[in-house]
């Protein structure tokens, strides 16, 4: 016996792998490390997303060992940035077996997926970095290459914390407008001085990338009333505003009812300024925007794209699956 589809959501930080039936059943989810070619090399990658799948295998009932495991496997991936990224991971994923046939695409495009009513719009992925990517109706696609700062990309848990860290560090030295990031930031890290925190990364006593840890710091700081640090959330929405906008452009979907997918740890604040300014600020351009915090795990969008392309039953049965599994999905609890 195999599952009809095999979903994963490849993040830079964690893996999530479900594996569904026809009818839209969860059969078994599993949450493991990264394994993204970019974190670790492309075998261990493959090493470990094998490994993954096969504990889902194992809880599902079905036999590890046994290939495929799917009939379709639909692999929502940070990473598969570029045409040879993807052609590599394809490459990579016939190699294992685990799926009849394989769809590779960009991780942006698994949330907007896993989000959005009709299948097309725009997603906005805000976690340790920033990306965003949209589908128009008639299927067209558009995305930023998203791979940091010389991709013109500034955003994302890593760009605030270091924001944070860098306006606390010139309010003391005198660069800057006092802040209570002063107090905030060094004391995340049990330390006194937000000297110390840059002395601790320079030595490498802390890891720099814990630098993104300080993102909530700045948001609560922001939602207390600090300027400084609200001018950096500002920031943040201005810049996922101007992404969705460009992308509406280029698809020429700006005047449509578009759903705007909001997918990423970043998201889970509660600071109501923030989304107050990006729905306005998003309105402005694009005034039928319809925003959606996810609250489903972006696995869910490889899910359902993978019972799309199944097309198993009609197509209220096909719809019937698609919402079953992102419904089953939301109340998994990894």
């Amino acid at each position: 016996m195999t599952a009809a589809v095999l979903a994963v959501d490849g993040g830079n930080s964690k893996t999530d792998v479900a594996l569904v039936a026809a009818d839209g059943a969860l059969l078994a989810a599993v949450r493991g490390p990264t394994t993204s070619h970019q974190a670790v090399s492309h075998e261990e990658g493959l090493r470990r997303l094998t490994a993954l799948v096969e504990t889902a295998t194992g809880q599902a009932g079905l036999d590890p060992a046994a290939r495929p495991i799917a009939r379709v496997g639909v692999h929502a991936l940070a990473g598969a940035d570029f045409r040879a990224d993807i052609r590599m991971l394809e490459r990579g994923l016939l190699q294992t077996g685990l799926a009849q046939r394989d769809v590779v695409v960009n991780d942006c495009i698994g949330a907007l997926w896993a989000g959005a009513t009709d299948g097309w719009g725009i997603a906005l992925v805000c976690g340790q970095g920033i990306n965003a990517a949209a589908i128009a109706p008639d299927g067209r696609h558009a995305r930023f290459d998203g791979v940091g700062d010389i991709s013109g990309d500034w955003g994302g848990g890593t760009s605030v914390g270091m924001a944070g860290l860098a306006a606390a560090v010139r309010a003391r030295d005198g660069r800057g407008p006092r802040t209570t990031l002063e107090r905030l930031v060094p004391a995340y890290f049990g330390l006194k001085r937000p000297s110390a925190v840059t002395r601790a990364f320079y030595d490498g006593r802390i890891r720099e990338t814990r630098v993104g840890e300080l993102s909530p710091v700045v948001f609560a700081a922001a939602a207390d009333g600090d300027p400084t640090a609200r001018s950096i959330v500002d920031r943040l929405a201005d810049e996922l505003t101007t992404m969705a906008i460009a992308l509406a452009r280029r698809l020429g979907i700006k005047r449509l009812p578009v759903d705007v997918v909001l997918a990423g740890g970043v998201f889970r604040t509660e600071d109501a300024a923030f989304f107050e300014r990006l729905d306005t600020s998003m309105r402005a351009e694009l005034p039928a925007a319809n925003l959606i915090r996810l609250d489903a795990p972006p696995v869910a969008g490889a899910a359902r794209e993978g019972l799309k392309q199944l097309g198993q039953g009609s197509p209220k049965a096909i719809a019937a699956a698609r919402e079953r599994i992102r419904r089953e999905l939301r109340e998994w609890r990894p």
